[in-house]
């Protein structure tokens, strides 16, 4: 009988030596799957005995393993399979590992399995419909996965279970009714997932249920009020969802809630008053909804409330007069974003334990309580976006524990308070877009924890204080547009953790210090619109960190060389000032620079063909300086360009094709340079180009018909050039354009009709002083838009054309110097003359009316005509005078021959009256302008007729001596 026993007792240690060596074998196979960079699996040896193995607990007889624990052990790769042979497991622990892989259903075996946690891998696939079969299991976190699908119904077998933790993963579908099957349930967490559909009603099983977290889904419907059923629940978190309808008021029945998150929903109505029976709450936050009516909860009955966040809600009125009692435990309340109104609650100064007050973008308005300060403990007050008036009160300096003071967006006026100097706690201080005046106080460089300073938007003036450089721990000092004046002071320079400075848009003169050499950690550094003047220091060159940097409109000058040292440099805007020089090539060391404008400088020399390095440029503009020198090849690099401005310079060449290559060009302007040769073709690539500037160039050709490939463009101009040939049709493709202008050119044949179809021509239709010719299309009537339109100095013929009548948008007109003829459509009456003028057979208003201008052409003869008679009558009135002058000299020569006769001697009378004078015409001369000499010689004959009579006329006379 006792061999009987003893050979059973050596029977039962055999099997579970079997039992534990075949445990071993199934976990030796498992370590040599798995990645161990930190040998956490070291001790797992046969040598060694099994149950001493790291991570591993065996039973108290150390006959099974019941227990494996390797959380946070480093480990990565699959899941092994072997594992799930380890039948005795009754805790599983693999959690904050690198797991990959998915749950094989076979974990069904595990039938022993208490504890699962895989938590915080990187396990994807579904979750096993096996898992359902762990009818021991009380405690399932699979969560913080990447674990897909839906939640097996088939969990609800699972009836043991005390927690379930699914949060963090990818699951989708709704939640399954059957989770009213876990009584025991304790801790439900659905957290950061897709799911959808409504919460279920049959969730009221769970009666033992502490927690439930099911935030950030997509969960919808109403909330059920079967959840007031859940007597002891501590936690609802259910934010960040589409839940809608009403907030149930059977949630006051959940006597044991201290937590309780709705925000980011839809809910709607108004916090029901039966909130005030959660007694035990502390934390209540109903954000981010549509909750309309007023806050009716009362701190008399809520006195555990630590936190009440109502931000982002349409509330109205004010806060009721019993919210706060002086022995409240409040500590945050969060109102923000609301339609509160009326004065500043004062109510509230009751709440001396608060330490957080946000009552931003609300309706408050009115002065600021001086009795404030007992608000004693508060840390946070944040007043913004509010119609505040009046001076921020000075009492606001007892206030010893506040650390951020937001004031701005409101009406408030008056200087900043000497006593917030007392404030040495205080580290953010906003003022901005109010009205408030004066000078800022020296005092305020006491706060000596200030990190961020912002008086953007007010009227201070004055000088920026000596001091400022007390703030060694300023990080942010924006005082953009205000009115001060003088110049940075030095000590500026020494709060050197200061990493934006904004100075812009004020009336500050003077040189840049030499110490901002000191601020080596700023960033962003903006100065324009102020008078700031003289070469920038070189001691500049140590602001390496720079990123984004912006002196325009100022009077600097010198080389900008001191600004290129950072090779972070996103933006550089240096517009408008005096800068001369060439561009230094180390500017394109800061590979990341995507805008750069130096426009309206002095800037000298070639555009280095090393901008073409930096890559990530958007925005290149070196307009209205003196470049010379072609567009360096390089710049086909920027492909990322989307504003290219090189206009008014003294850049030669031919327009670049490489140009088109720049697919995110959105502005090309080249104007008012020394071009020569064709407008490319390839520009028709540039696809997003909205503004083509070409003019005052020396471009020639034709528009190529590549043109009407720019679908976006909305401004054209290639004025002021020697283009020729016709205007493409092509044209008309470019639906966008509201403005065209062609002007100044030698355009030649019709207006192309197709033009009519740009009917979102607003600014201009430029085609004037060209060579165009043929009548006005119709079709311009199209252009309803149209406020300018000038056609003048061309050959254009034809009636303007009745559909112009349309264009009741027009307030310029110039159809002048063509040959246009007929009656001008009747609303033209309201441009002046000068619109018309030049086209002789032009009528109507506000011409002469065509019936005036009828008669008028009857009664006026034609212009060959006029110059006919013009020519008559010059012509007659010559004759007239030659005869006058022929009669007068036949009289002076009888005269003079009576007076000869006289005078001879031997010569009787009776000779003299028998040999008459003979007048010959033989001698007359018949050159060009002899008539005016006969005037002349007419004038001289009287004086000289004794002596040189036969000289002195031109009609010689001849004396017959016979």
């Amino acid at each position: 009988m006792d061999s009987l026993r003893m050979s059973h007792l050596i029977l039962f240690f055999a099997a579970f030596s079997a039992v534990l060596a075949t445990d071993s074998n199934w976990l030796l196979r498992t370590k040599s799957k798995l990645v161990d960079p930190t040998a956490v699996l070291e001790s797992w040896s046969p040598r060694a005995h099994i149950c001493s193995w790291n991570g591993l607990t065996c039973s108290d007889d150390e006959a099974y393993v019941i227990g494996l624990n390797l959380s946070a052990s480093s480990l990565s790769g699959y899941i092994p399979s072997d594992l799930w042979n380890l039948v005795s497991l009754k805790v599983l622990d693999l959690s904050l590992n690198f797991l990959t892989g998915s749950i094989p259903p076979e974990i069904g075996q595990l039938q022993n399995l208490r504890v699962l946690l895989l938590y915080s891998n990187n396990i994807s696939g579904k979750i096993p419909l096996q898992i359902g079969l762990l009818k021991k299991l009380q405690i399932l976190r699979i969560g913080d996965n990447m674990l897909a699908g839906q939640i097996p119904p088939n969990i609800g077998n699972l009836i043991e279970l005390r927690v379930l933790g699914l949060a963090y993963c990818q699951l989708n579908g709704s939640i399954p009714g059957e989770i009213g099957n876990l009584k025991n349930l304790i801790s439900f967490d659905l957290q950061k997932n897709s799911l959808s559909g409504p919460i279920p009603t049959e969730i009221h099983g769970c009666q033992e249920l502490q927690n439930f977290a099911a935030s950030n889904n997509k969960l919808n419907g109403e909330i059920p009020a079967s959840m007031g059923k859940l007597k002891l629940l501590q936690i609802l978190n259910l934010a960040n969802n589409s839940l809608s309808g009403l907030i149930p008021t059977e949630i006051s029945h959940l006597s044991n809630l201290q937590y309780l998150n709705l925000l980011g929903n839809k809910l709607n109505g108004e916090i029901p008053l039966e909130l005030n029976h959660l007694v035990q709450l502390q934390k209540l936050d109903l954000s981010g909804n549509n909750l309309s009516g007023s806050i009716d909860l009362f701190n008399v009955q809520l006195q555990n409330l630590q936190v009440v966040v109502l931000s982002s809600n349409a509330l109205m009125g004010s806060i009721p007069t019993k919210f706060c009692l002086k022995n409240s435990n409040l500590q945050q309340l969060f109102l923000a974003q609301n339609k509160l109104s009326g004065g500043f609650p004062l109510e509230l100064l009751n709440c001396s334990s608060l330490r957080q007050l946000d009552l931003s973008n609300n309706n408050f308005e009115g002065e600021l309580p001086s009795s404030i300060d007992k608000l004693e403990n508060l840390t946070d007050l944040l007043l913004n976006n509010n119609s505040f008036t009046g001076s921020v009160p000075p009492e606001i300096g007892n206030m010893s524990y506040l650390e951020n003071l937001y004031l701005f967006d409101n009406m408030i006026t008056g200087s900043i308070p000497v006593a917030i100097g007392k404030l040495q706690s205080l580290t953010t201080l906003y003022l901005y877009d109010n009205q408030m005046s004066g000078s800022i106080p020296i005092e305020l460089t006491n706060c000596t924890s200030l990190t961020a300073i912002d008086f953007f938007g007010n009227h201070f003036s004055g000088s920026i204080p000596e001091t400022i450089g007390k703030l060694k721990n300023l990080v942010l000092l924006q005082l953009r547009q205000n009115d001060l004046s003088g110049t940075i002071p030095p000590s500026l320079g020494y709060c050197k953790k200061l990493e934006k400075l904004a100075l812009a848009d004020n009336k500050l003169s003077g040189v840049l210090p030499a110490t901002f050499r000191f601020l080596s950690q700023l960033s962003t550094i903006t100065l324009y619109n102020n008078s700031f003047e003289g070469p920038l220091p070189e001691s500049l060159s140590f602001m390496r960190n720079l990123k984004i940097i912006n002196f325009s409109h100022n009077k600097f000058s010198g080389s900008i060389f001191p600004l290129t040292a950072s090779n972070f440099l996103t933006a550089l805007d240096l517009t408008n000032n005096s800068f001369s020089s060439s561009i230094p090539s180390r500017l394109t060391n800061s590979k990341n620079l995507h805008r750069l404008r130096l426009a309206n400088n002095h800037l000298t020399g070639n555009i280095p063909s090393e901008i073409g390095q930096l890559t990530e440029l958007s925005f290149l503009d070196l307009s209205f300086n003196h470049l010379t020198g072609e567009v360096p090849y390089e710049l086909f690099n920027c492909q990322k360009l989307e504003h290219l401005l090189l206009n008014n310079n003294q850049l030669t060449g031919t327009m670049p094709s490489w140009l088109g290559s720049l697919r995110e060009l959105g502005e090309l302007h080249l104007s008012s340079n020394n071009f020569h040769g064709q407008v490319p073709a390839e520009l028709g690539n540039c696809s997003r180009l909205l503004k083509l500037s070409l003019h005052t160039n020396n471009l020639s050709g034709e528009i190529p018909k590549e043109i009407g490939q720019l679908s976006s463009l909305n401004v054209l101009n290639l004025q002021k050039n020697n283009l020729s040939g016709s205007i493409p049709p092509t044209i008309q493709q470019c639906k966008k354009l509201y403005e065209l202008r062609l002007s100044e050119n030698l355009f030649t044949g019709s207006i192309p009709s197709e033009i009519g179809s740009l009917t979102e021509l607003q600014v201009i239709l430029d085609l004037s002083r060209n060579l165009l010719s043929g009548e006005i299309p119709s079709s311009l009537g199209n252009l309803i838009k149209l406020e300018r339109l000038n056609l003048s100095f061309n050959r254009l013929q034809g009636q303007v054309p009745s559909s112009l009548a349309k264009l009741t948008s027009l307030d310029m007109l110039n159809l002048s110097n063509n040959h246009l003829q007929g009656e001008l459509p009747p609303t033209f009456s309201g441009f002046q003359v000068t619109s018309f003028s030049g086209n002789d057979k032009l009528c109507g208003p506000p011409l002469l009316s065509c019936m005036d201008s009828s008669v008028h052409e009857n009664n006026t003869l034609s212009s060959t005509a006029v110059v006919c008679i013009i020519v008559a009558i010059v012509f007659t009135s010559t004759v007239i005078c030659l005869v006058m002058i022929y009669i007068m000299l036949r009289i002076w020569c009888n005269w003079g021959k009576v007076s000869i006769s006289s005078s001879l001697e031997g010569v009787g009378n009776e000779q003299i009256k028998r040999d008459e004078p003979q007048w010959i015409y033989g001698q007359e001369k018949k050159r060009k302008g002899e008539y005016l000499r006969v005037t002349n010689s007419v004038a001289s004959v009287p004086s000289r007729y004794h002596q040189h009579l036969s000289s002195s006329c031109i009609f010689h006379v001849k004396m017959d001596t016979k």
